[in-house]
């Protein structure tokens, strides 16, 4: 063998050996970096709900909406301010989710992320407080003695728990603030998401939420009900929590057709059963849990909030459990579409 041909056999092998080195390498160091921003890695859009998807689910969403307000006689007033702002809010948080599809820099991939997030979630939370007066339009009676039965069973006496919170303000204050969380846990939850690229899991908990929106709308045509403070307490209301006795004005209204447009400055919440605040707190917990920086601040305020349920949202404690199941029903839900629908994709 001539000189150059021994260097040329040597380097060929040398190539190969430290070709194999260098896979080596690369298989036993990749899990040890995970990616936490920026453009996901190759496989990082396995399980990723498909962003076509919630286009039409949206558009789905708002049909349903618009049949259940027509066959409810009635219509969302549409001068008000409150619609102004939402339909302001929905439209610039669409143009810049599209506007900024293909972000060149890790600031406007989290825009994007954070416009999509917070305008869909928007647009989901809207649809169902508006789609909720629909259906108390067209609910039949009330399911309260049932209710105040089960919390009885319970051992629950919801009548002793608001004296209680009444004899004590700061347990009235401390309630409202709480109650008032179910704002804040998603801005938290979903800027956290939109900040660490975090696409995948934000989709998941929008449409589980989205989810147990519509679960508690089926079950509320079933289960209509006026609360506790207005089905059960006797004489003057000492303290008038967060949620007042708008289940009770509102409802027969609805139905009798006595409130005919809605203004969404004004929404409030119809639904007594299952709790709404509930499902949201446990939705809330879920997607915290995998986040270390968030997991224990959002447990101790949510857990605080489902405390809160009872006074604040004149709710009884069976209306919190199912609110409680709904919530489970939907992310398990969610879980086993996305495994089955959501392939991982190289």
């Amino acid at each position: 063998m001539t000189p150059t041909g021994f260097a040329r056999a040597g380097t060929g092998e040398g190539a190969a050996a430290r070709l194999r080195a260098g896979e080596e390498i690369i298989a036993t160091s990749a899990p040890l970096q995970p990616w936490t921003h920026g453009s996901p890695p190759q496989g990082a859009s396995a399980g990723l709900i498909r962003g076509r998807w919630i286009v039409a689910g949206l558009s789905v969403s708002a049909v349903l909406m618009l049949v259940l307000l027509h066959s409810a006689q009635l219509g969302v007033a549409p001068g008000g301010p409150g619609a102004f702002a939402a339909l302001l809010w929905l439209t610039m948080t669409g143009w810049a989710a599209y506007a900024l599809r293909h972000p060149a820099t890790r600031v406007e991939r989290i825009a994007r992320d954070a416009a999509e997030y917070f305008g869909v979630f928007m647009a989901v939370t809207l649809f169902g407080i508006v789609a909720s007066y629909a259906v108390a339009a067209q609910s039949v009676g009330y399911v309260d003695n049932q209710l105040a039965w089960l919390d009885s069973r319970l051992g629950f006496d919801w009548g002793a728990w608001y004296a209680f919170v009444v004899a004590h303000p700061v347990f009235r204050v401390a309630g409202r603030i709480a109650y008032a969380n179910i704002y804040l846990s998603p801005l938290v939850i979903l800027g956290w998401f939109a900040m660490t690229g975090q696409k995948r899991e934000a989709r998941i908990f929008i449409a589980a939420f989205w989810l147990a929106v519509v679960l508690t709308l089926v079950a509320f045509v079933l289960i209509p009900a006026k609360g506790p403070l207005a089905a059960m307490w006797q004489g003057p209301i000492p303290y008038m929590p967060s949620s007042a006795l708008y289940q009770a004005e509102l409802i027969p209204q609805l139905r009798s057709h006595g409130l005919q447009q809605i203004h969404v400055e004004a929404l409030q919440g119809v639904v007594c059963a299952p709790s709404f605040h509930a499902a949201s707190g446990v939705l809330f917990i879920a997607a915290a849990w995998r986040a270390a920086p968030l997991r224990w601040p959002l447990l101790a305020v949510n857990v605080l909030m489902l405390l809160a349920t009872p006074v604040e949202g004149t709710h009884y404690l069976v209306d919190i459990i199912m609110g409680a199941a709904v919530a489970i029903v939907a992310l398990g839900a969610t879980h086993l579409l996305v495994r089955r629908f959501c392939p991982a994709r190289g």
